[in-house]
């Protein structure tokens, strides 16, 4: 972890799941934390949890959707002097169901926060971080981003460009000191599948045990990935395989094993 130490990282997120668990990865080796959630209480609770001589923690109430609270923390951070030289961009939200039956402003929620915000605070971080001439990005998408999700079509197009622009940008940056990652989790015994469930859904989203990854797990791989300049990681080894092949499969043959899916539950 020597990469990290004495950094200054910003989490959004911050407030359960995998941004608490960066956070308090984080704590024994950066400087200052800057934590960014919409409950204001949690962070706190999190910034007593992760408290020690010589770590600084900023608690930001944002929620990262709203356009006017993004620029209201930019603004923040200017203000406090701080310069970040690690962006964690982990806030996310999921939707599951079919699209013709969506709530219009969950899906566009879902957009700001997926893709908006992400990029706004990449691109309001990033030229720091090229002028200091050493920092990371950490972007955390999803194996959804690597095909097409019936039922989760909206979700895995926005993790798709997260991972695409991952990619793009990290050439971009080639040279420069900053690094970019994209980290595609599985699964994760988190709150995020919670949330993504529709409240009259009766079909709860897959999530076989066997693919599942402890958070501890998936941000130890993460970090250990920003620390190696890897620009994707798919914590687990199980999952990793598994996704490795099918995002090798031809997309006319995965048409066919999404119709025959759907034929066997009765769909079509």
């Amino acid at each position: 972890m020597n990469f990290f130490h004495g950094c200054t990282a910003l989490i959004t997120g911050a407030s359960s799941g995998l941004g608490a668990e960066f956070a308090r990865q984080l704590a024994p080796h950066a400087r200052s934390l800057i934590l960014v959630a919409r409950r204001l209480e949690r962070l706190e609770a999190l910034k007593e949890e992760l408290d020690r001589p010589g770590l600084t923690i900023h608690c930001h109430a944002a929620d990262v959707a709203d356009e006017v609270q993004i620029e209201a923390l930019l603004a923040a951070l200017a203000a406090s002097g701080e310069r970040v030289s690690l962006l964690i961009n982990n806030a996310g939200l999921g939707d599951h169901g079919l699209f013709e039956d969506s709530d219009w402003e969950r899906v566009e929620a879902m957009l700001d926060v997926n893709i908006k915000a992400l990029t706004r605070l990449t691109h309001a971080i990033l030229p720091d971080l090229v002028r200091a001439g050493r920092g990371a990005i950490l972007n955390v998408s999803s194996i959804a981003s690597l095909l097409p999700l019936p039922k989760m079509a909206v979700y895995a197009a926005s993790k798709a460009y997260v991972t695409s622009f991952s990619e793009g940008l990290r050439g971009e940056l080639r040279g420069t000191g900053v690094s970019v990652t994209a980290l595609c989790p599985g699964p994760v015994n988190t709150e995020f599948f919670n949330i993504a469930e529709r409240a009259q859904s009766r079909e709860s989203m897959p999530a076989p045990e066997l693919f599942k990854v402890p958070a501890t797990e998936v941000v130890a791989t993460a970090l250990d990935a920003v620390e190696r300049d890897r620009a994707r990681v798919i914590p687990g080894w199980l999952v990793c395989i598994i996704m490795t092949i099918a995002s090798l499969v031809p997309i006319f043959i995965l048409r066919l094993f999404i119709a025959q899916r759907r034929k066997e539950k009765g769909e079509g």
